[in-house]
């Protein structure tokens, strides 16, 4: 993913979905200056609590079961340096780029909220990091999480004190070595600071925002293609009918349904539907999109005001609370919020590739759709789309498997005192693999769509379906006899993911980017 120029000024605990959004996409995240007075007030209590001489979890004690174990002053620096060390057990293929960097900007507005206790040259550090484009590997596995991301947390944490590697421009470095070449210095980490950059929800909920992201570009891609598969087998637009999805009153299900019908306002072959057709009634893959998409579309926003919420948090541990020099220890690692809303958008794109998927069924079958068996002119000299509708199931399975909830499983940790976790990780790890399944799914609809429309001429769709139509006709001509299909697949796989098919439709629903 390319990144851009545009920077965008994180005010912490006010940062808009839409701003984690661009952040996500390339924009450069740096802090509102005026938390810069938390950041410091908030260190100068972790001294005066340990001025104090009494044992603060984290800070001058052990971690986990080790809790018990009080350490000395003179060793406080080790400390936080070992847990950093020993936490960073991750393992499994580098976590992308973007999600990366999305992480640490949720760990830089976290910890400058001022309960974290970490030094303003700490914080520093990650926005230079950002800035100057040093992304560290994070292996993607290890993280049940709570008590926080701990594993890939710490290789973060790692890489700012110089320890594994560092992404920049594309090629891996030491990260010692990348840090100097940028003109920056490994962290010295004091009392709570390491505890604090590796303790926190910031991976899981930069996996799930990262997946949201994909499913609201899946999901309006879907409505063009939707659409456009309605079109082609010459469907009704009667079931998108304000006045039937207002009396249900479910909001999704009225604004897809508004979507649906202005996507096929004035449509010429959606006119000779009501000439020479006698069916009264479509498939449920087409008649019953409000109501599919529509709650799909409610589940979504759900999951997107429980992550920005998470993501406008403060979740490590201890907390401090600089006004009453007090730390206090609890359990906002915990990602069950981020867990549920994961599981959340996993079903919403497993179902709008199940649907898909049956409209693309429809289509190539001549007994439903009343086209050329498997959208080519000359069936069985030609196969047509006979592959890809199987391609589609195939994909449509796997995200089927891939949707099981994570967040009903837990297994204990750290000598079951963590007997409860989230497994949050890897329930909003698996969504952007979900929704590349997905979108391809979206793909091949949208070429057997417009391949269905194709054999209506002269008819002509309405002016937002022939954009639509335009856009993927630009890069995949029609198909009159058997050809590679591959590189059709990858070029309207493309147009999906990129959110041009949405762009030239002139698709724009409230709240999603």
């Amino acid at each position: 993913m390319e990144r851009n120029v545009t920077d965008i000024v994180l005010t912490p605990g006010a940062v808009s979905l839409a701003e984690w959004r661009s952040i996500y996409r390339g924009a450069t995240p740096r802090l509102d200056r005026s938390c810069a007075a938390a950041i410091a007030e908030s260190a100068a209590a972790v001294a005066r609590i340990l001025a104090k001489g009494e044992p603060v979890y984290g800070i001058n004690t052990g971690f986990g079961k080790l809790a018990s174990v009080r350490i000395g002053d003179e060793d406080l620096a080790t400390l936080q340096r070992n847990i950093v060390l020993s936490h960073a057990a991750g393992t499994g293929a580098p976590s992308p780029v973007p999600v990366v960097r999305l992480m640490m900007a949720l760990k830089l507005a976290s910890l400058a909220q001022g309960a974290s206790g970490v030094k303003p040259e700490t914080v520093a550090l990650i926005e230079a990091m950002l800035v100057r484009g040093l992304t560290p590997v994070i292996p993607s596995q290890g993280s049940v999480g709570a008590s926080g991301d701990l594993a890939p947390l710490s290789h973060m944490a790692a890489a700012m004190i110089g320890v594994g590697e560092i992404m920049v421009g594309g090629k891996r470095w030491p990260a010692e070595e990348a840090l100097r070449e940028a003109g920056l210095m490994p962290l010295e980490l004091g009392p709570k600071e390491g505890l604090a950059l590796l303790n926190g929800t910031q991976f899981s909920t930069a996996n799930a925002l990262a997946g949201l992201f994909g499913a609201e570009r899946l999901f309006q891609s879907a409505l063009v293609t939707g659409a456009l598969s309605t079109e082609a087998a010459k469907g009704s637009d009667t079931p998108f009918d304000h006045r039937i999805h207002r009396l249900r009153r479910h909001r999704g299900q009225i604004e897809t349904a508004d979507a649906l019908r202005s996507l096929m306002a004035g449509s010429a072959i959606r006119a000779s539907h009501l000439v020479d057709d006698i069916r009264v009634q479509d498939p449920y893959c087409l008649r019953c999109q409000p109501q599919v998409m529509g709650a799909a579309l409610d589940v979504l926003r759900q999951a997107a005001a429980t992550l920005e919420t998470e993501a406008n948090g403060v979740t490590d541990n201890p907390l401090i609370f600089a006004e009453a020099d007090e730390a206090l220890s609890g359990g906002n690692f915990h990602a069950e919020p981020v867990a549920f809303a994961a599981d959340m958008i996993a079903l919403v794109v497993c179902e709008i590739g199940s649907i898909a998927e049956r409209r693309i069924a429809m289509l190539v079958d001549p007994a439903l759709s009343g086209l050329p068996a498997f959208l080519t002119p000359k069936p069985g000299l030609n196969s047509g789309f006979m592959i890809p509708q199987v391609t589609a199931a195939a994909l449509v399975s796997e995200n089927k498997q891939r949707a099981t909830p994570a967040s009903v499983d837990s297994i204990p940790t750290s000598a079951n005192q963590e007997d409860h976790v989230s497994m949050a990780a890897h329930g909003a790890r698996r969504l952007l693999d979900m929704v590349e399944n997905a979108s391809a799914v979206i793909g091949i609809e949208l070429l057997a769509a417009v391949q269905g429309c194709d054999f209506h001429a002269p008819l002509l769709s309405s002016e937002a379906l022939e954009a639509a139509r335009a856009r993927l006709r630009k890069a995949v001509p029609h198909l009159d006899d058997d050809r590679h299909f591959h590189p059709d697949m990858e070029a309207a796989n493309a147009i999906v993911r990129s959110g041009a098919l949405i762009e030239a439709a002139g698709l724009d629903l409230p709240g999603l980017g």
